[in-house]
């Protein structure tokens, strides 16, 4: 693999050489020679200046091949197509997939993207402009209108003259569909299927009639769901009407479960893990809003603690396990939060029985925290020879972490009752959350038996 890796380094140095040099001819037989991924890897390794030489050994339609891979590159997209020729730019979009070039156009300012559309031929913009009407996050926003259509009453030699001249064009021809004269959605049919079958068959005999779709405006998580649960490389896309107006593919579905996968791991940590920037001040200013709320929040659990002076100082020994009663509690709080968001994101409603999450995870609560009381009972009991001691943080540790769990199944489920994102209940807000209640738990339970601890 790493012998691999060093060939290809000097691959990428030597299709440079070619673009310092101009030598257009080698340049593009090796760089076009290679796969589409590595193309991408290519490109992204040039300097400017490498760049807009290579637009001019390109067309439009071998760099879009280029940028099909680049699309999740966000803060770099705008970039590349500023530096373009705005026709060059428009021609290289309006030759890419359709649901690409909507994602490319969608993260620039609306008037560029108005320039760019108006560059184009009008068959492409229209297409284009069909998607970019959806909002985010919705099957409409990442579904492709280069499919392939035919109706129920041909034959299907018919069909597979239909499919041979559309194909080109098609992002995948798997999955035929099937339509009336309105364009509703009547059928599926397989690539296969066509293959096997007489010319001379009806389409309608053959065709599947029990159909799975999606509506355009339906959340891409609950598409994502459907495509995993029944095994499909594609799903139809129809309107309030049934009518075809679209499919979604695997390739795209792979994308959004990578995003939601991300998404659910910046919630747990507080920070987002897709952040690409390098500036420190960027990558700083984006972090800091939710630090000042934990700062806050750890100054609140610092004024509790400063209302229970006297009791330390009359038995100072309480402060030494402070931070081991709220780090355990936190833990438990984060390992419970992230069983509810899982539950959260489950489309299947017996999985997503919430009630019962409650009460499983108040009861793990009290098994885990009685065995771990019970050990630092019997730890800190022969540790410090002081089995009251030993009794109070073992008590305080069963009951924080019982509360914990709660706090860490309740707040993601209550913050999407209320219409906020489940991921706002991030790790270390749960974390904060907890060493706050823990200390509260911790001392007023010190406080009962205080007169055998000093």
């Amino acid at each position: 693999m790493k012998e691999v890796q060093v060939e290809f380094e000097e691959q990428i140095e030597q299709l440079k050489s070619y673009l310092i040099a101009e030598d257009i001819n080698s340049f593009r037989e090796k760089f076009l020679e290679l796969h589409v991924y590595e193309q991408s890897q290519v490109y992204l390794s040039l300097s400017k200046d490498e760049r807009l030489r290579a637009y001019n050994f390109l067309s439009p339609n071998e760099m879009a091949d280029t940028f099909e891979i680049l699309e999740e590159e966000e803060e770099s997209v705008e970039k590349y197509l500023e530096e373009m020729n705005p026709q060059y730019a428009a021609n290289m979009l309006s030759e890419m997939y359709r649901d690409n070039a909507a994602d490319m156009l969608n993260q620039l300012e609306p008037y560029t993207i108005k320039k760019y559309l108006s560059l184009m031929p009008k068959k492409d913009a229209d297409g284009i402009k069909k998607l970019l009407k959806y909002e985010d996050d919705t099957a409409g926003s990442i579904m492709t209108t280069e499919y392939i259509s035919i109706f129920a009453n041909q034959t299907i030699q018919s069909a597979m003259a239909i499919l041979k001249k559309k194909a080109p064009e098609a992002e995948t021809i798997y999955y035929v569909y099937v339509v009336d004269a309105t364009r509703k959605l009547v059928g599926v049919i397989s690539l296969r299927d066509l293959i096997v079958h007489e010319d001379d068959e009806m389409i309608s005999d053959i065709m599947g009639d029990r159909l799975i779709s999606v509506n355009g405006n339906d959340d891409q998580r609950d598409v994502a769901r459907t495509m995993q649960d029944y095994d499909f490389l594609a799903i139809p896309v129809v309107d309030d009407e049934e009518r075809l107006i679209g499919i979604i593919t695997v390739d795209d579905i792979m994308d959004v479960i990578s995003d939601e996968a991300a998404s659910d791991y910046s919630g747990l940590a507080g920070v987002d893990v897709e952040e690409r920037s390098e500036n420190p001040f960027v990558v700083a200013s984006k972090r800091l809003p939710w630090l000042i709320i934990l700062l806050f929040l750890g100054i609140g659990t610092s004024t509790l603690i400063s209302n229970y002076e006297e009791m330390i100082s009359k038995a100072s020994i309480l402060a030494v396990f402070i931070s081991l009663i709220t780090g355990t509690a936190g833990n438990a709080g984060t390992q419970s939060l992230a069983v509810a968001v899982r539950k959260l994101a489950d489309n299947d409603e017996n999985k997503r029985n919430f009630k019962k999450l409650i009460i499983s995870e108040i009861a793990s609560g009290l098994i885990t925290g009685v065995v771990t009381g019970a050990t630092i009972f019997l730890a800190v009991g022969i540790w410090k020879e002081n089995f009251v001691l030993g009794s109070v943080i073992g008590i305080a540790m069963l009951v924080a972490i019982t509360i914990a769990n709660l706090a860490g199944s309740f707040i993601p489920i209550l913050m999407e009752r209320i219409g906020f994102d489940p991921a706002v209940a991030s790790g270390p807000f749960i974390t904060t959350l907890t060493d706050l209640t823990s200390v509260l738990i911790y001392f007023n339970i010190a406080a009962l038996f205080m007169e055998y601890l000093v």
